[in-house]
C-alpha cells in the first residue's frame, strides 16, 4: 500500500503564507516525482507544481515566482511554500506521488485527500 497525506492548509487573507506538506508511505521502491495540484470549484484540477527525484521542477506560471517546491527524498516527503497568497489561490490542494512499488512495475500516481486552502479578506 502507499499512502499520501497532506497538510497545512486554511484560511489567509490575500497577501499571507501557508506552507503545505506531504509525506508518503508504505510499499514504495522508488519515487519519480512528488508535486502539487490544485481544484478550485467547477474548475479542472491544475498543476501547481511538480519536482522530480532527478531535480526537475515545473510550476504552473500563476505561482511562479510565488510558489516553492521543496522535496526531502530520505523522507520521502514535498513541501510547497506559498506566498503572496491570492483569492485565486483558493482551491484544494492535492499531493501527488509518482512511484512504483516494485522495479518491474511502471510508476503509478498516487494522491492524497486533499487540503483546503482559502485565500479571502
Amino acid at each position: 500500500q502507499v499512502r499520501v497525506v497532506e497538510s497545512g492548509g486554511g484560511l489567509v487573507q490575500p497577501g499571507g503564507s501557508l506552507r503545505l506538506s506531504c509525506a508518503a508511505s508504505g510499499n514504495i521502491f522508488s519515487i519519480y516525482s512528488m508535486g502539487w495540484h490544485r481544484q478550485a470549484p467547477g474548475k479542472q484540477r491544475e498543476l501547481v507544481a511538480d519536482e522530480t527525484t532527478r531535480g526537475e521542477i515545473a510550476y504552473a506560471d500563476s505561482v511562479k515566482g510565488r510558489f516553492t517546491i521543496s522535496r526531502d527524498n530520505v523522507k520521502k516527503m514535498v513541501y510547497l511554500q506559498m506566498n503572496d497568497l491570492q483569492p485565486t489561490d483558493t482551491a484544494v490542494y492535492y499531493c501527488n506521488v509518482a512511484a512504483n512499488t516494485d522495479i518491474e512495475y511502471p510508476e503509478s500516481d498516487y494522491w492524497g485527500q486533499g487540503t483546503q486552502v482559502t485565500v479571502s479578506s
